[in-house]
């Protein structure tokens, strides 16, 4: 079966398909040369060899007569957009757009577009994609995607750095990134003191508003002026010395940052809960475990580290997740943790509602972790315990669900600043209700907390 990717009709250079599981591109005539000097100056064999790009090989497929060649690319194991990124893998993904850049002019090539779509990650480490950005470097130009870099990376993390708010719901809003001249209202007089937002924030929103069609800079902006390629480098290495220090402007302690001091068990239960996972893992052994309410990420490594292949892990706590991301590249685990609320998840949208997927279109996984992730729904957004069921069983056929007692101090803390109007939210109910959707392999209970693990396999329901 030959299916387009709903997502690659913005490139007129080629369209990436999906075919019987490969992921295949073809190539046109025009874009053709750029690829064979992109192969041939030793460029992409640098870049995968390096582990920042995705490998691509010419392969023999009839797919569309006006393609030159085809392409094959390596499946990646999930996708993700920047709106689901955290503060610090965004920032891994801006240094990488740039070191690529960077060694691109190296090579006398240099990239088309500044897209943070053009950026996924295996695991937490980014990797470029798109091998069709590459062209050959002319002599004196500008660089075509700077605003559109500023709109998708930058302004994203300035946002976060110097407001202290979080770039994800403004940007899944807004496809096409921040604008410049919406951050620049924004910014205080205190600001102007710093000679990077003078340049690339108050400078560049004189320019006007861009169109966000990504190629925001044209010739008629530049008119006849010349940028030497020095020039060219030096801009690109001064962004990356300051991108890279960067820092979250709401880097205190939260509730769920400070995790270990406001839990409501104890070391022995966390042992407990990780010895719990890792029977889990070491008997089903997914190859994609999905952790809902990831928080910093320990349950997802103990999975990896019992059997699981790869977790992606979600989470709404930005500062979590950035802790999460930092331990994942450090250790070099499979974890990719995502920004995401269950209540609210990320939908299909862009072109046509397919250019960009949903959640639940990038799954099945294989297995799910939903831990201490229950009562938030039910007790925080009214969920039913029913459809809170459907959900986890919709992400995974099988996995562990631990569900607390309305007892739980946590919840007890919840229920604080608003009537307890929960009379279905039971330990009893819960079970009655997962029972009739799915089979109960294994449950325990953690002590004194008294909150319940359960092993559920919903394809063995009718056995």
């Amino acid at each position: 079966m030959i299916e387009a990717d709903p997502g690659s009709f913005r490139d007129v250079a080629g369209t990436v398909f999906h075919v019987d599981g490969r992921i295949l591109r073809t190539v046109g005539k025009a874009a053709a040369e750029d690829f064979d000097f992109l192969h041939d100056c030793g460029l992409l064999d640098e870049l995968v060899a390096a582990g920042r790009m995705v490998d691509a090989w010419k392969v023999d497929a009839d797919i569309r007569q006006d393609a030159h060649y085809v392409l094959e690319h390596p499946r990646l194991p999930f996708i993700s957009y920047p709106y689901e990124w955290c503060f610090t893998a965004l920032k891994s993904a801006a240094l990488l757009h740039l070191d690529v850049h960077l060694s691109a002019l190296d090579k006398g090539m240099t990239l088309s577009d500044a897209s943070a779509y053009n950026v996924q990650f295996i695991g937490s480490r980014p990797i470029f994609i798109d091998a069709l950005s590459f062209r050959r470097y002319r002599q004196g130009e500008f660089w075509l995607g700077y605003r559109q870099f500023c709109r998708q990376f930058l302004n994203p993390l300035l946002l976060r750095s110097l407001f202290a708010i979080p770039h994800n719901d403004w940007f899944r809003g807004s496809l096409e990134g921040i604008p410049t001249e919406e951050l620049r209202r924004m910014l205080s007089p205190r600001h102007f003191f710093s000679g990077n937002i003078l340049t690339h924030v108050v400078l560049q929103a004189a320019l006007g508003p861009s169109d966000g069609g990504g190629l925001e800079i044209s010739r008629q902006d530049i008119g006849n002026r010349t940028f030497p390629l020095s020039a060219l480098r030096r801009m690109l290495r001064k962004l990356r010395t300051w991108i890279s220090g960067l820092k979250p402007g709401d880097r205190s302690g939260t509730q769920w940052r400070e995790y270990e001091t406001f839990k409501s068990y104890s070391d022995a239960e966390t042992g407990a809960k990780k010895a719990f996972v890792a029977e889990f893992c070491e008997a089903v052994r997914p190859a994609m475990l999905w952790d809902m309410g990831c928080n910093t990420g320990e349950f997802s490594k103990a999975a990896l580290d019992s059997g699981a292949g790869r977790a992606v892990g979600w989470d709404m706590d930005q500062n979590a997740l950035d802790i999460a991301f930092t331990a994942a590249d450090q250790s070099g685990i499979a974890f990719t943790p995502l920004f995401g609320n269950a209540a609210n998840p990320s939908p299909a949208q862009g072109w046509n509602q397919a250019e960009r997927m949903g959640w639940f279109e990038r799954g099945p996984a294989e297995a799910v972790l939903a831990l201490a992730f229950v009562h938030h729904l039910a007790i925080t957004h009214n969920a039913p315990l029913n459809g809170i069921i459907g959900l986890l069983i919709s992400i995974a056929p099988t996995g562990v669900i631990e569900f607390a007692p309305k007892s739980d101090p946590q919840i007890q803390r919840m229920l604080q600043l608003r009537d307890d109007i929960f009379n279905d939210y039971a330990m009893e109910n819960f079970s009655e209700a997962l029972s009739r959707r799915a089979r109960i392999i294994k449950s325990g209970t953690l002590e004194p907390s008294g909150r319940k693990l359960i092993w559920f396999d919903a394809r063995e329901a009718s056995s």
